[in-house]
C-alpha cells in the first residue's frame, strides 16, 4: 500500500473511531471519557422522593413499543425468572435487618449510616422484606396475569433464581439453597437443603444474583462488596466483591472472578456463551464517577475494586495501596453511566422483537446521589459478535416526575415465553411488560400456561 493511502486510510479510520465516540453518552461505551476525582466526605444527597404512578399513568415506551401492567399490588417486587412452562416468579424482597453487632463505629460511619437509612426510606427502599417468591401465570385479554400464588414463602432475603432440571436453586442473601420443582407447581412447601452458605454478615450489599451455566453444571452467584471503598477494614471483604462458582452436583465452589464492586445481575450471552454481570461501582468521587458498567467475566479476573477502576486508574482512599493488584486490573467492556445503579442484565433471546435480537437490556434503577438524576430508565445495548456494537438506547422512561418525584425505579429485567420484555418496578410495586405496540396483549393459546387457582 501506497503511504499516502495508508496516511488517508489512518485518518478516515480515525474519523470514524470519533464520530462513534460523539454518539455515546457521557460516561457511556466501551471508552468512556472520565473527569478527574473529586474525592467527597459526605456523598452528594439528591433522593428522587418515591410516590406511587398516579392513576391513569404508566412508564414511556420507545416508539413501536407499548407498555402495560402485567401484575401490580406487589411488595417490593426486586427480581424475575421464567420457569420453562412461562410461569413467572417475582422475588418480593429487601434487604434483611441489621444486627446489633454490625452497628457502624465511628463518627463519620455512624454519620453517613444515618444519612443512608434515611434517604433509602425517602426512595422507598426502606420497607421489611416479604421474604416472598410468588407465581405468576398466563396473560389474559388485558395483558395481566390470570392467576397469582405465592410459591415460597419463609426466605431470607431472597433474589437470584435458576432452575435446572427439577432442582430451584434461590439465592438468599445468606445462603445457596435448592427446593424440588416439577413443571406446573403452583406453591413448593417443601423445606430448603442447603447448597453453600454465601458471604453475608454485615451485608452493605446483600443482593445475590444466581444464573446457571448453559450445561446446568455450574451455578454462579453474585456477591457485593461490604463497603464503598474498604473503609470497614479488607477482612470485611472475605470473598465478598466476586462472583463465586458452585459445582452444581457438589456444591463447592471458588472465587470465579473477583475486584467487583456489587455484581447484580448476571447473564450468558446467547451466542457466545460468555458470563456477563452488570456492576455498580464506587461513590463518593464526584457526580460523573465512577460509572457503572457490565462486562464479560473472565475466570480468574481481577476487576479493580477497591484498588482501582475502570481498569488501571488508582484509587487512592483504600490503604495500604495494593499496585501489584491494580497491575492486573481488568478493564470492563462497556460503561454504562455514574450513579445509574445498573441492576437488571437480560439478554433478548425471543423472536417478537427482533430488533433486540442478542442485545442486552438493563434495568438502571436510578441514582439517589447525583445532581443531575441519573437512571430511571430501561435501557438497550446492541451487540454483534458477542460484544456491545453501539450507544444505549431508551427503551423505557417517564420514571421521574417533572418535579422529580420517582413512581417506579426498574430492577430485574426477563423476557417471558412469548418474547415479551418484563421488568420489576419495586417503588411501583408493578411488573411491566413490553410489546410491539398494536399486538395482542394475552398470548396466543399455544403459549399461554394451563390455568392456575387463583390465590
Amino acid at each position: 500500500m501506497k503511504p499516502a493511502v495508508l496516511i488517508k486510510g489512518l485518518a478516515l479510520s480515525a474519523l470514524c473511531a470519533a464520530a462513534v465516540a460523539q454518539t455515546m453518552p457521557p460516561g457511556f461505551g466501551p471508552n468512556p471519557t472520565l473527569p478527574a476525582p473529586e474525592e467527597q466526605l459526605i456523598p452528594t444527597v439528591n433522593v428522587a422522593k418515591a410516590q406511587p404512578w398516579p392513576k391513569g399513568t404508566r412508564p414511556v415506551a420507545a416508539a413501536g413499543l407499548a407498555i402495560n401492567a402485567y401484575a401490580g399490588g406487589l411488595d417490593h417486587p426486586r427480581w424475575l425468572y421464567v420457569l420453562p412452562n412461562g410461569d413467572v416468579l417475582v422475588a418480593e424482597t429487601n434487604k434483611p435487618p441489621k444486627k446489633e453487632e454490625h452497628k457502624p463505629d465511628g463518627v463519620v460511619k455512624k454519620i453517613k449510616g444515618a444519612v443512608m437509612a434515611q434517604q433509602q426510606k425517602k426512595a422507598g427502599a426502606g420497607v421489611p422484606s416479604a421474604n416472598r417468591i410468588t407465581l405468576l401465570r398466563g396473560i389474559g385479554p388485558n395483558g395481566q396475569a390470570t392467576s397469582r400464588t405465592v410459591f415460597l414463602d419463609g426466605l431470607t432475603s431472597p433474589f437470584g433464581m435458576a432452575l435446572v432440571g427439577n432442582e430451584l436453586f434461590i439465592a438468599n442473601a445468606d445462603a445457596l439453597v435448592k427446593f424440588p420443582y416439577k413443571e406446573g407447581d403452583t406453591r413448593i412447601t417443601a423445606k430448603a437443603t442447603k447448597v453453600a452458605d454465601l458471604p453475608a454478615g454485615m451485608n452493605h450489599h446483600w443482593t445475590k444474583g444466581l444464573v446457571a451455566s448453559p450445561d446446568g453444571s455450574k451455578l454462579y452467584v453474585s456477591v457485593g462488596s461490604n463497603s464503598n471503598v474498604g473503609e470497614n477494614g479488607m477482612d470485611k471483604e472475605e470473598g465478598r466483591a466476586a462472583i463465586w462458582e458452585f459445582d452444581r452436583a457438589s456444591g463447592k465452589g471458588r472465587v470465579f472472578a473477583g475486584g467487583l464492586r456489587n455484581p447484580v445481575g448476571m447473564a450468558f450471552h446467547p451466542e457466545s456463551k460468555v458470563l456477563w454481570t452488570s456492576v455498580n461501582e464506587r461513590d463518593e468521587l464526584g457526580d460523573n464517577l465512577v460509572p457503572d458498567y457490565m462486562t464479560s467475566v473472565k475466570d480468574g479476573g481481577f476487576y479493580g475494586w477497591p484498588y482501582s477502576y475502570y481498569g488501571q486508574i488508582v484509587d487512592t482512599r483504600p490503604q495500604p495501596p495494593r499496585p501489584d493488584l491494580v497491575a492486573k486490573a481488568i478493564k470492563p467492556d462497556y460503561a454504562l453511566g455514574a450513579h445509574t445503579a445498573s441492576l437488571g442484565l437480560a439478554f433478548y433471546d425471543g423472536n417478537l422483537m427482533p430488533q433486540f435480537k442478542n442485545g442486552a437490556l438493563v434495568g438502571q434503577h436510578g441514582s439517589w446521589n447525583r445532581k443531575p438524576h441519573s437512571g430511571y430508565k430501561l435501557i438497550y445495548v446492541p451487540f454483534a459478535g458477542g460484544m456491545p456494537n453501539g450507544p444505549p438506547q431508551d427503551i423505557v422512561t417517564g420514571f421521574l416526575s417533572k418535579d422529580e418525584r420517582a413512581y417506579g425505579r426498574p430492577v430485574g429485567v426477563a423476557i417471558d415465553k412469548t418474547g415479551a420484555i418484563l421488568f420489576a418496578d419495586d417503588v411501583g410495586n408493578i411488573v411491566w411488560r413490553i410489546t410491539p405496540a398494536g399486538a395482542p396483549a394475552a398470548a396466543p393459546a399455544a403459549m399461554a400456561p394451563a390455568t392456575a387457582a387463583r390465590k
